[in-house]
């Protein structure tokens, strides 16, 4: 074999590997007894010390030196590309400090979730404290001199900055502000949907709501967690959802945003699989497909006429009458302080407002110990609304408590490249809404399929979004359909 054989054969069992690990945070989230946490940290930290020394081991660097891109075809220069970035920076980061970054996240995962149980920030502050020291000096690795926030953004949205991210978002937030406005203070508020919805005849619709988006049960799963995720890529792509008795959506539409990460993965050609190419090529792509599959198509009213229907057979007579108040009731605008329950008009504020605060940790410009306060502060600025309990507060999301820092701002851009292909979409498929309120979703997962999610990690995020759309990503395709969009449902 010549040398780049050799480094792609070495790269298929790297992968192979981080396919292990992935299923053992997929484990653990799930079905993992919770008296095993100790044990799982163990063996999460052994796993990525194997991973951390074949990510750095001196013959990928040789390899990478020996090897002529321009010998190369098409493919073959992604797959380097991918290695020498990784290799680059994975070489920068201590092994001890990411064995023990790798430990001490997959503990306080439980930590976490017993303190949001309990509403107990204090308890768990000193935990978080410990994973942002550690992310600091990860960062500061990373850097080499650049950016701290930088370096950490560029693990989950390759190319991007925060200065960058900072500027689009800065043109979000007053158009959507002021629709957020004008929608609560509309004459025309929605009625919520009400009632008891039974939980087994919610995991049921799940499944048939994942195959009419697309997944291939043959190669997935759909189970419970308490914060839905999807894990895996090529043959083995899992998703979970979560139900509540009196909150059917939640179910219906965790399960489609996470069957849009899951057809990423599961339509990447699979002459990539287990190489660097076989997976999406970053979070903000990733985002891209489950927020259009929620929102510019779970939660058209195309779709959700089809969605009354099924809910009328699925759990009998509702307090909703027709299917227009249903489409409205999906959509509803309301005051809440959970981000994976907002909706489409406020959620980016949600993110807006965890992108200031991480940067200001891994800066320095704020410790854990006042991150409660500064948390409450902002989120009654942005929202109107006072935290009542950290639960509701910045204990909510489970990323931090994790390690993954810089990954919230991805959601945002997701939502933004969304907007574009749903532009895109809508030029070449008039009859979109045709097929959609017969519940088939076949056509436009197709086309996506087509236009990017078979591509895996073969061209850069915004390289790739722009083929995708034929222009480059701006933000304003998302603020024209969302105003467009409540306009229509608000009566505005």
């Amino acid at each position: 074999m010549n040398h780049y054989d050799d480094l792609i054969a070495f790269e298929r069992q790297t992968q192979a590997l981080g396919q292990i690990a992935g299923r053992l945070g997929w484990d653990q989230e799930t079905v993992m007894p919770r008296g095993a946490a100790p044990q799982r940290a163990e063996e999460a930290e052994a796993l990525s010390h194997v991973l951390h020394a074949r990510h750095t081991d001196p013959r990928v660097g040789e390899w990478l030196q020996s090897i002529d891109p321009e010998s190369l075809d098409e493919v073959g220069q992604a797959a380097l590309r991918h290695i020498r970035r990784r290799f680059d920076r994975q070489t920068r980061v201590p092994v001890t400090l990411a064995g023990e970054l790798a430990r001490l996240t997959a503990e306080s995962q439980g930590r976490w979730a017993e303190a949001r149980a309990a509403d107990d920030f204090a308890g768990f502050a000193p935990t978080l404290a410990r994973i942002v020291a550690l992310k600091r000096d990860e960062a500061q690795a990373l850097a080499a001199g650049g950016d701290p926030y930088d370096a950490l953004l560029d693990d989950y949205e390759p190319g991007a900055s925060a200065a960058e991210l900072e500027a689009m978002f800065a043109a979000l937030r007053p158009r959507l502000v002021a629709l957020r406005d004008r929608v609560l203070g509309a004459d025309h508020q929605p009625e919520p949907l009400a009632g008891k919805f039974n939980e087994k005849a919610q995991m049921k619709l799940t499944r048939d709501l994942a195959r009419a988006f697309g997944y291939n049960m043959a190669h997935g799963r759909i189970d419970k967690a308490v914060h839905p995720f999807s894990s895996g890529s090529g043959l083995d792509v899992r998703i979970t959802t979560r139900t509540s008795p009196t909150d059917p959506f939640g179910a219906v539409y965790s399960t489609i945003h996470e069957t849009g990460h899951a057809s990423y993965e599961q339509n990447i050609d699979r002459a990539y699989l287990l190489t660097p190419l076989g997976q999406g090529v970053s979070m903000g792509v990733h985002e891209s497909q489950s927020r259009i599959y929620e929102n510019q198509l779970g939660r058209s009213q195309a779709f959700t006429g089809w969605l009354f229907e099924r809910f009328r057979v699925s759990f009998g007579e509702m307090n909703i009458a027709d299917a227009e108040s249903f489409w409205r009731a999906a959509n509803r605008v309301h005051p809440g302080y959970i981000r994976t329950e907002s909706d489409e008009v406020q959620y980016n504020l949600h993110v807006l407002l965890r992108f200031d605060l991480e940067r200001d940790l891994i800066a320095g410009r704020l410790e854990v110990a006042d991150l409660e306060e500064a948390w409450n502060s902002r989120f009654e600025a942005d929202f109107g609304v006072a935290v009542d309990k950290a639960s509701n507060g910045c204990l909510q999301d489970v990323h931090w408590a994790v390690g993954l820092f810089g990954y919230f701002p991805t959601y945002s851009l997701g939502n933004v490249y969304a907007g574009c292909l749903y532009k895109a979409m809508r030029a070449e498929m008039p009859d979109l809404d045709d097929h959609l309120a017969r519940g088939d979703a076949a056509r436009v997962t197709g086309w996506l399929g087509e236009r990017l999610q078979r591509h895996g990690g073969l061209f850069e995020p915004k390289d790739l979004i722009t083929r995708a759309c034929g222009e480059a990503p701006s933000e304003v395709p998302l603020l024209d359909y969302l105003e467009a969009k409540f306009a229509a449902l608000y009566r505005l």
